[in-house]
């Protein structure tokens, strides 16, 4: 299994000490974050996007722009990018900007976005997310694999021979779409034979592996081998401790601070409270051996050959303490365990030339890639390696 930190830089006071960190303080925080999670040997890093308090995420590609001058080596994932509110030439220009000067690190995951503040700052109808997700993606490819772009559609004026500028480092940014609550997600995925990546953060896990089912079963309506398929998973809030009992204790405080936001109540969390979230919910809280065994048993349901953590909303301390024990205590066990054939390739880290996508797509994994893709992609790690 490979690993991913996130966070949509939730910025409250702590709910323990009561401390409030200014917006610097907290854009400082998450450098150190990203920092640390490459040093620990993370495979990526990913910021969300929202619109409206108490998040600091609503300029991905910016921060993750910084985050990429601050590392050498992490994929950059966004988590996710709004793109039914964004305009696809925008976007384009934005990320691509991002994978030039990260040397081909970026990974995309697109969706609607679970905070319905955003639609209204955009001039879009809630109710017409899922066309505009689907619309707008469809020229955003275009945009990046084809020159002289002539297209109209609904939520933008049309376009006339227009080929975005930088193109991205990387042949083909490799896209995941989320999916937190319909089956419109996983339709879209399975349309383009693209990996899905499961929120898995609010509700129990048979809602979520409904979902999965539906991407895989749809992957072979398109002509995709669903078997090849790739799968992500979030996971409900991370907190280590000795013993359930000390993380339970530790923990609650900044479970009901979360649970009393208005973010937190849209989503209509079934749980009556942080024990039965732990016993029947997706958070991952406990000893490492309760929270391994967890990881494990969502696993055998979902397949996922990618896990993503977040720490947000505990003091700083706190999430540096909680991503280092995760790191030595967790990590390890599950890397042996389930293997992941996901981002065994290094990202490009030069401009000398394109990349492939690197994570494997649905319908092309490493197992079968020809041979010769495999030893130029060796034989440029090594060179940059001994050059660097």
């Amino acid at each position: 299994m490979k690993f991913a930190l996130f966070s949509l830089m939730m910025n409250l006071p702590n709910a323990v000490t009561g401390e409030a960190l200014t917006t610097q303080q907290k854009f400082h925080n998450i450098l150190e974050q990203a920092r640390l999670a490459e040093r620990l040997g993370f495979d990526a890093y990913g910021i969300g996007e929202r619109h409206g308090a108490p998040f600091l995420s609503s300029s991905p590609p910016v921060v993750l722009t910084a985050i990429a001058a601050a590392t050498s080596r992490i994929r950059l994932l966004t988590t996710v990018t709004v793109l039914s509110v964004l305009d696809p030439v925008r976007v384009a220009e934005d990320y691509a900007t991002l994978d030039q000067l990260s040397g081909g690190r970026l990974e995309m995951i697109i969706g609607k976005g679970n905070d319905p503040r955003h639609y209204p700052l955009f001039g879009i109808r809630e109710e017409e997310q899922w066309v505009s997700l689907a619309e707008r993606y469809e020229l955003l490819k275009r945009l990046w694999t084809e020159e002289n772009v002539t297209w109209q559609g609904t939520y933008r004026p049309p376009l006339h021979e227009v080929t975005t500028w930088p193109r991205p480092l990387q042949q083909s940014i490799p896209i995941w779409h989320g999916s937190a609550s319909s089956t419109l997600s996983t339709e879209l995925a399975a349309k383009y034979g693209e990996p899905l990546f499961t929120s898995n953060s609010f509700h129990p896990q048979a809602k979520y592996k409904a979902l999965i089912d539906h991407y895989l079963e749809r992957l072979d309506h398109y002509g995709h081998d669903a078997s090849r398929a790739v799968i992500g998973s979030g996971a409900g809030s991370l907190y280590l401790a000795d013993t359930r009992e000390e993380a339970i204790r530790r923990y609650t405080p900044y479970y009901n601070a979360f649970h009393a936001t208005a973010a937190a109540q849209h989503n209509q969390s079934p749980f009556t409270d942080l024990e039965d979230n732990i016993a029947r919910g997706p958070v991952l809280i406990g000893s490492p051996e309760q929270v391994i065994e967890k990881i494990m048993d969502y696993h055998a349901a979902f397949g996922h050959q990618v896990l993503s953590i977040s720490v947000d909303g505990l003091s700083h301390s706190e999430q540096l303490e909680q991503v280092e024990r995760f790191a030595q205590d967790v990590a390890p066990v599950l890397r042996r365990e389930l293997p992941s054939v996901v981002w065994n390739n290094p990202p490009m880290l030069s401009q000398q030339s394109p990349s492939s996508a690197s994570y494997p797509s649905a319908s092309w994994p490493p197992a079968i890639s020809p041979l010769f893709q495999v030893c130029r992609s060796l034989a440029r790690y090594a060179f940059i390696q001994g050059d660097s």
